[in-house]
């Protein structure tokens, strides 16, 4: 039986597609397991310190990233940017200057911080004491 190829069929084929998962992702599945803090590995990087704590691709097809960061007094891990990935962190130690969207706000530790999906952000160490905090990014890709 031959099928035939219709422009119809073809554009409701590929709105199909944009539904499915990407096959053979790069990334991971993650699985159940533990992180103990001293086994993960440390990178520096100028006045910061990161350590990964997992990345992957969750069992409902979502992408999930974690990791902490150590920033030096005045310090930025980077300049301000965005994308499409969601953020949330959670302040251990120190002082944040958190900037999104051009609203600056200035957090301590037990404070957390929501970046929605291509809104500008930047953070930077307002403190005289170096700043940890933890980073997850949910959705895609940073």
């Amino acid at each position: 039986m031959e099928m035939e190829l219709t422009r119809r069929k073809a554009f409701l084929s590929l709105a199909l597609l944009t539904h499915i998962p990407a096959w053979g992702s790069s990334l991971p599945s993650l699985k159940s397991k533990t992180y103990p803090f001293q086994d993960l590995p440390v990178e520096k990087e100028k006045e910061a310190a990161y350590r990964g704590i997992l990345e992957g691709q969750t069992r409902t097809g979502d992408y999930l990233e974690a990791h902490e960061t150590v920033l030096q007094p005045g310090a930025m891990p980077h300049p301000p940017h965005r994308h499409i990935g969601e953020e949330l962190f959670l302040i251990s130690t120190g002082t944040l200057e958190v900037t999104i969207s051009g609203k600056a706000a200035t957090l301590g530790p037990g404070s957390a911080f929501f970046v929605a999906s291509n809104e500008e952000h930047s953070i930077r160490n307002a403190g005289s004491t170096p700043a940890q905090y933890f980073g997850i990014t949910l959705g895609q890709k940073v």
